[in-house]
């Protein structure tokens, strides 16, 4: 593979990431919010093939795939499973983020400005090894940032799910670019912790609706108080 073309594969792989996490600001219907996150699973697997592609190091293409599997296909089935069990329970309102902490209009602008600082921040990076992989390491880092500020401004509880995956992507793209890829027990090893914990958040999410019929953080803030 040419310079130029890998150049050009990994910036618009890079591009589809970034604007994947934005999107999942933009949208409040949590079957949208997953679908994204999927096709985010998808840009985040070519990052790391383009990566192992381009210096021909194979074990870092599959892990690429293990991404693949894992972030564009089990844990975006198990989220769907969770909502449509909350649907099904007749929790209709569960399966929209209605009221956010931060409005539509100012995540988004919170999100170009994440972005813009995660630019600044990693311009000293950038500056020392100005590689195409670590050219486009800001956008990891905005991931990261975007992903924490959905965890903590999301109401529903699938929705910080989300967020918190959000944030997972995000650093996993920042340890791809910086490092050109991170050893495979490695990256199994974070693999198997995320998704044990999307399994015991799909199970408390499910028991949460099943005590109190409401996945609403708020609300159950309320109950407590």
């Amino acid at each position: 593979m040419s310079e130029s073309l890998f150049t050009q594969l990994l910036d618009l792989a890079c591009g589809a990431f970034l604007l994947a996490a934005v999107v999942v600001l933009w949208r409040r219907e949590l079957a949208a919010i997953v679908r994204v996150f999927a096709l985010q699973g998808v840009a985040l697997a070519a990052i790391a093939v383009l990566l192992g592609v381009h210096e021909e190091r194979w074990d870092v293409v599959g892990v690429g795939v293990g991404i693949g599997l894992l972030r564009a296909a089990l844990l975006p089935y198990l989220i769907r499973r969770a909502l449509i069990a909350l649907v099904a329970g007749r929790a209709h309102d569960e399966a929209r983020e209605t009221q956010p902490v931060v409005n539509v209009a100012a995540s988004l602008l919170t999100a170009a400005a994440l972005t813009l600082l995660a630019y600044a921040v990693a311009r000293p990076l950038v500056e020392l090894d100005p590689t195409p992989a670590t050219r486009a390491l800001p956008v990891g880092i905005a991931v990261l940032l975007i992903g924490f500020f959905v965890l903590v401004t999301r109401r529903r509880a699938l929705a910080q799910v989300v967020g918190f995956l959000l944030l997972d992507n995000g650093i996993t793209a920042t340890a791809f670019l910086a490092a050109s890829g991170v050893p495979l027990i490695v990256e199994l090893g974070v693999s198997f912790d995320v998704l044990l914990a999307v399994l015991v958040l799909q199970l408390l999410t499910a028991r949460m609706r099943e005590a109190f019929g409401t996945t609403d953080i708020d609300d159950l803030r309320e109950l407590r108080d």
